[in-house]
């Protein structure tokens, strides 16, 4: 017998109760969210006004003309600059065997975070083994942005890329915010002045010279960012910048590095600035990743149409460093709003990235020009524990390392999606 408290009719009002608890709790869970994007809203940037819309693809940054591109344009002056620029380079270049223009090789290097030690360990092995190329053409993204430079100078700058990649700790590149509530009335999650400063002690006035030079001598560097005020990617040309001479040269090189690796949301943008009509402006930029994962060349250009001295054409190689796994990794599936969200994310991103080793790859090969990939493989299983882990970091570069000396672990086309790994093992 139930006791006089629970009377069955209180049964029914009690479960009559249970739905109006939830309806009430949600309608209060809805009005916290939308008075936290209210104050979010209310948070702003302390800038100075972004340069018309309808004047900003005409700007040439410090005055440097082919300082930049946009990437969703019309390809007309980037492949005008790639031709001019590359066949300035085939015209110059001595004879090989047989009175044969030597190979040429373009590198793109992916974006990825803390997984790019993968790739600087990929390039830091390949120079073990003595048959490195020197790259006519080097393009990064985000992580792969941070390697470009390294990559672009040759094997006497992998020093420095070791120990970028792996003598660093996450307070290294990022400072977290203290308070929650901080975050509503900032741009970002974490603050990047460690990452500015890493940025600094690499990226000099030395190494800026070293670009200005091989650009001289014909080679592009090229990196992606993009520019939220209009919300449309952008490729800086490094070399160009660097040949100018221009006393902020080095500035605007570290701050597009610093854009480049700058996740939206998570880190804050970065302000560039520039002139229009004798007006200053500054443009927001952050992660190219927001756009494209890695990039090569306009598909639009024909890179073997680039005949040397007597019409020959060369031999081509594109090699393309994927920072990150091309397979799909089994984990929980995702269960809160923010489990749901974040992975939500982590696919919008993977698949963006295999899109653009897909159409890399096509390109290539309507080109008759070799392609060539790498990434992390299922065989790769060290833990990670928080991003930038150094233990991690230390790990994968030296996977890479080992990737790098074997020379047959290159593969010649994208390999399929669909294939499942087993999650790594815990902490």
């Amino acid at each position: 017998m139930k006791p006089w408290l629970e009377h069955p009719a209180d049964d029914a009002r009690r479960q009559d109760a249970v739905p109006r608890m939830r309806a009430g709790f949600a309608l209060r869970a809805v009005a916290a969210c939308l008075l936290l994007a209210f104050l979010a809203g209310c948070a702003s940037i302390t800038r100075l006004p972004a340069p018309p819309s309808q004047q900003v693809t005409a700007i040439d940054v410090l005055g440097v003309p082919d300082s930049r591109f946009w990437a969703d344009g019309d390809p007309a002056p980037i492949i005008a600059y790639y031709e001019r620029v590359l066949s300035r380079r085939n015209a110059g270049r001595p004879m090989g065997r047989g009175g044969r223009i030597p190979p040429a090789h373009f590198l793109a290097l992916s974006g990825g975070a803390d997984d790019g030690a993968f790739g600087a360990g990929v390039l830091v092995g390949w120079t073990e083994t003595g048959q490195r190329p020197e790259f006519e053409l080097v393009t990064g993204i985000s992580a792969g942005a941070l390697i470009a430079p390294f990559a672009f100078l040759g094997p006497s700058y992998d020093p420095q890329l070791r120990a970028l990649f792996t003598e660093i700790a996450p307070s290294d590149v990022v400072q977290l915010g203290r308070l929650a509530l901080s975050v509503l009335f900032r741009e970002a999650l974490a603050d990047t002045a460690p990452l500015a400063r890493l940025i600094e002690r690499h990226a000099d006035a030395a190494m800026l010279q070293a670009i200005a030079a091989e650009h001289q001598r014909g080679r592009l560097l090229l990196i992606g960012t993009v520019n939220l005020d209009v919300g449309r990617p952008v490729i800086w040309n490094i070399g160009a910048i660097a040949a100018s001479g221009h006393p902020e040269a080095l500035n605007l090189f570290r701050r597009i590095l610093l854009a480049s690796a700058s996740i939206p949301g998570a880190f804050p943008p970065v302000m560039i600035d520039v002139e229009a009509n004798g007006r200053a402006f500054q443009e927001m930029h952050v992660d190219g990743g927001a756009a494209m994962q890695v990039f090569l060349y306009p598909a639009r250009l024909r890179p073997r149409a680039l005949a040397g001295p007597a019409g020959q054409q060369r031999e081509t190689t594109a090699w393309v460093i994927r920072n990150g796994r091309v397979d799909v990794a089994i984990t929980d599936p995702p269960g809160g709003i923010f489990s749901i969200a974040r992975r939500s994310a982590q696919t919008l991103l993977h698949f963006s990235s295999i899109n653009d080793l897909d159409r890399i790859y096509l390109s290539t090969y309507r080109d008759r020009i070799g392609f060539r990939l790498q990434s992390i493989g299922p065989d790769f299983d060290t833990p990670r524990p928080r991003f930038f882990d150094n233990a991690y970091m230390r790990a994968l570069f030296a996977y890479g390392e080992a990737r790098g000396r074997d020379v047959t672990s290159w593969v010649t086309a994208p390999p399929p999606v669909g294939l499942i790994s087993p999650p790594p093992p815990g902490p």
